[in-house]
């Protein structure tokens, strides 16, 4: 053992022998931004280089999952740094105070000596390269202005379908011109303004190539606005489903028995739901008090209405056709973006980071564009939506950016009016009368315009259109639907001109700004000292007695009561663990979001796992994008292995794939095919895909028994063979299985589903299931589930119009990637 001598410091100092000085993290001394946006920032006919130059970008990050550095951000992202990128060329305009210039990558970077300069520029430069998504757009707009039912407007886009707006709808959208300059007097005006100059730039485009039939308006700006809401900011909407599901159950399960299984079914006010924030906020499924509010709709008695056959609730003829949706099911929706941002504390620079975008489908034309505008109060640079690209949709400025994913909040609500005649005589399905404040009143018929050359008309109420008849108890009533945004579509342009212009400089500002936007998101925000969330969406405050989930009586007993205050929509300065993360999933403790989105116990959002204590910015882009490979279904995997190595496998085939598929998750199951070679390299996806979704019918046939069909009908059990979002049948096997294992589970299911409550029953339920599709995937490929491999997803870009493809990937279509330096 050495001996302790004693170090007898003298009073020279010796620098050769002195400790290191400790220093702090070394901060970066410039910003680094950038952004993607496959497949190019061109969008028209005949493609141009323009057209394609991201996409190999794009696709060169999938296989790299959580290894990327510093250097592949550098080569696989454009820099968003407000300076053009190589050489540039300078587009004439014709307008003295507007200067295009655009660089290597066809971005625009738009400069006015005035607002109104800048303005006529981006209308320009619209016109240029997304005339073609804005032609096709502006008909299908006025669809989602009007709320037309049965018919998706962005599905009329897509399939190049016409539809020519009447008067009267027309009218909707000139009267929310209108009301911007009311509610908001001069900055409605200046919008007006803004909006008219950006019209202008797009005319005067069109007209210097000597065709402009019929000229952009202000009117076009304010339905461009709806256009984006009605696809990807409204949620709710579905609660005549849930009632006949709950119906259904009912009559199949018993009447306090299938109570029960709707309430396990609906997955909400879980309380191991993954949420963005932790504070606590409070908007849940009952309003209060005894439900009297809320109508029962009875097993198969809905039927939705065709707006082509004026007047009568009908199978809609040609459902499957595109955009042609059952009016009265579920709205469609769009959901895939997400955002990871992390604090100072949390980072290796002390500087905050973030990687962020919204998953908007892959098209081509894409629908939003990048673009950099700079005037008198505005330097800004992001995404843009062509139609409003005078300001950003999102980007960054000088000192902050944010980024929105969709959040699915409960804006709409299904109204069931009483059907009455004047005459007194009983009703019908087919009465165009209902009760209304103890008066029969007359259905409203609305001429929505011209589909393809057919009239579009169906009746209104005082709620909204409507979208299918169904029976009560035995009584014919109407379905209606109604959305708090409706007639206020162009008010959501206060809440963009805000971000864009700077003005958010604080999270207080930023939560002021997000609150103008009606339209539901999740809205991610950093700047230079602060990160941020807040929760958009004009809410509404609905009378005691209700059920939300369930449709409201319309006898004027039980209308809204106003809208949610700012400081009642979920927000906060910071997040768990120093992070912000969103993937669509649900905002806060006790924030139940619409009717038609549940949130159980597994959600995607838990893939952002496997932060270091202290991360960088490529650790940040490394956890995104090994999440965007990983199968969404996976966290509940250790589970349902867990109850099977409880046991003994049937054979050893059996337990060759169960270990082959723990290997697997155990690598964070990825869907890869990262050589390119159009298989995927494990045969992970092959087992996964074939055993997920009957193992899932297996845990909760027990108690569903012949209606396990219609729980997957309303309840994904499966996520499909290219999952991209949280089946809940995820949720279902978590929740159940870790309650049978004994572990501890907050808001336990009311009933017990697989074996019935016994864990040896539902453990041989499960080995049966595994045996079965163990011995067919042999019978199809052989004997070695390691050779299992099967032919990985191709992405590709809708409507056809270019040919190419791409690897499968869950990540946003257009992606930020942010590190500020604070101080600057």
């Amino acid at each position: 053992m050495a001996l302790a001598v004693p170090v007898f410091m003298s009073g020279c100092s010796d620098s050769s022998n002195s400790p290191a000085p400790v220093v702090g993290p070394i901060v970066p001394t410039v910003d680094r931004a950038y952004y993607v946006l496959p497949p190019g920032n061109f969008g028209g006919l005949p493609t141009t280089s323009n057209s394609l130059d991201q996409l190999a970008l794009y696709d060169g990050l999938t296989p790299l999952r959580g290894n990327v550095t510093d250097a592949d951000i550098e080569k696989l992202y454009l820099p968003e740094d407000f300076k053009p990128i190589g050489e540039t060329t300078e587009e004439p305009t014709g307008r003295p105070g507007t200067t295009v210039l655009y660089d290597e990558f066809g971005v625009a970077h738009v400069t006015g000596q005035t607002r109104e300069d800048m303005a006529f520029g981006a209308g320009w430069v619209t016109a240029r390269d997304r005339s073609l998504l804005v032609d096709l757009g502006r008909g299908p707009a006025r669809v989602a202005v009007a709320d037309v039912p049965g018919i998706d407007a962005f599905g009329l886009v897509t399939s190049a379908q016409s539809f020519v707006p009447s008067a009267a709808t027309e009218q909707l959208v000139t009267d929310q011109v209108n009301l911007l300059v009311e509610l908001y007097g001069d900055e409605g005006r200046q919008i007006v303004a803004e909006a008219q100059a950006y019209a202008d730039g797009y005319n005067a485009y069109k007209e210097s190539r000597g065709a402009n039939p019929s000229p952009f308006t202000v009117n076009d700006v304010v339905a461009a606005s709806a256009f984006i809401g009605s696809i990807f900011g409204a949620g709710g909407g579905a609660e005549a489903v849930n009632a006949e599901f709950l119906s259904t159950l009912i009559c199949g399960l018993g009447d306090g028995r299938g109570q029960l299984a709707w309430e396990d079914a609906m997955l909400f006010d879980d309380p191991e739901a993954p949420t963005t924030i932790s504070a606590r906020f409070e908007y849940g499924p009952l309003t209060g008090g005894e439900v009297t509010g809320s109508a029962v709709v009875d097993s198969g008695s809905i039927i939705s209405l065709d707006p082509r056959e004026p007047g009568v609730a009908t199978a809609a003829a040609n459902a499957d056709q595109a955009a042609f949706i059952p009016a009265a099911g579920p709205p469609t929706k769009t959901r895939a973006s997400n955002f990871l941002i992390v604090n100072s504390t949390q980072s290796v620079n002390a500087t905050n980071l973030a990687v962020m975008g919204p998953q908007l489908g892959y098209y081509y034309p894409e629908i939003v564009m990048q673009i950099h505008l700079s005037a008198p109060g505005i330097e800004a640079q992001g995404a843009a939506v062509p139609g409003i690209s005078m300001y950003l949709l999102l980007g960054r400025t000088r000192d902050y950016a944010w980024s929105l994913t969709s959040a699915s909040q409960d804006v709409r609500d299904v109204f069931a009016e009483v059907l009455c005649n004047p005459d007194g005589s009983d009703p019908t399905r087919e009465s165009m009368h209902y009760m209304y404040k103890g008066e029969c009143r007359p259905f409203e018929i609305f001429d929505a315009g011209l589909l393809n050359g057919k009239p579009i008309r169906y009746p209104v109420s005082v709620h909204g259109p409507m979208i299918g008849t169904a029976t009560s108890d035995g009584q014919p009533i109407a379905l209606t639907r109604k959305r708090s945004t409706f007639g206020r579509d162009g008010l959501n342009l206060a809440a963009l001109k805000d971000m864009t212009e700077g003005d958010a400089s604080t999270p207080e500002k930023f939560w002021e700004a997000a609150n103008k936007f009606g339209f539901t998101f999740n809205w991610g925000y950093m700047s230079r000292s602060n990160v941020a969330y807040f929760a958009s969406g004009l809410l509404p405050v609905r009378a005691a007695g209700l059920d939300r989930r369930l449709p409201t009586w319309g006898t004027g007993d039980y209308e809204w009561q106003g809208f949610l205050d700012q400081a009642a929509h979920p927000h906060a300065a910071e997040g768990p663990s120093g992070r912000l993360l969103n993937w669509n999933n649900q905002s806060a403790p006790g924030f139940m979001h619409g009717d038609d989105e549940p949130y159980g116990s597994v959600h995607r959002v838990e893939l952002f796992d496997q932060f270091p204590d202290k991360v960088g910015l490529a650790g940040v882009v490394s956890v995104m994008n090994r999440s965007a490979t990983e199968d969404v279904r996976s966290p509940v995997w250790p589970v349902i292995s867990e109850v099977l190595h409880g046991g003994e496998a049937p054979s050893p085939l059996a337990a060759k794939v169960i270990e082959l598929l723990d290997a697997w998750v155990a690598d964070d199951a990825p869907r890869l095919d990262a050589d390119n070679d159009g298989f995927y390299d494990e045969s992970g996806p092959t087992i996964m895909d074939a055993l997920f979704k009957p193992l899932a019918e297996a845990v909760m046939r027990p108690v569903f028994g012949d209606l396990t069909q219609a729980l997957d009908d309303i309840r994904d059990l499966d996520g499909g063979a290219n999952p991209s979002s949280s089946p809940p049948g995820a949720s279902f096997m978590d929740k159940d299985l870790r309650t049978l294992l004994g572990k501890d589970v907050k808001g336990k299911f009311k009933l017990s589903y697989c074996g019935n409550g016994d864990l040896e029953t539902c453990r041989d339920s499960l080995w049966q299931v595994v045996e079965e599709v163990s011995q067919q995937l042999a019978a199809e490929r052989g004997n070695d589930p390691s050779t299992w491999l099967r032919p990985a997803f191709k992405l590709g870009f809708a409507p056809e119009l270019i040919p190419e493809t791409f690897r499968g990937t869950n990540r946003p279509t257009f992606q930020q990637v942010l590190e500020f330096v604070p101080g600057q």
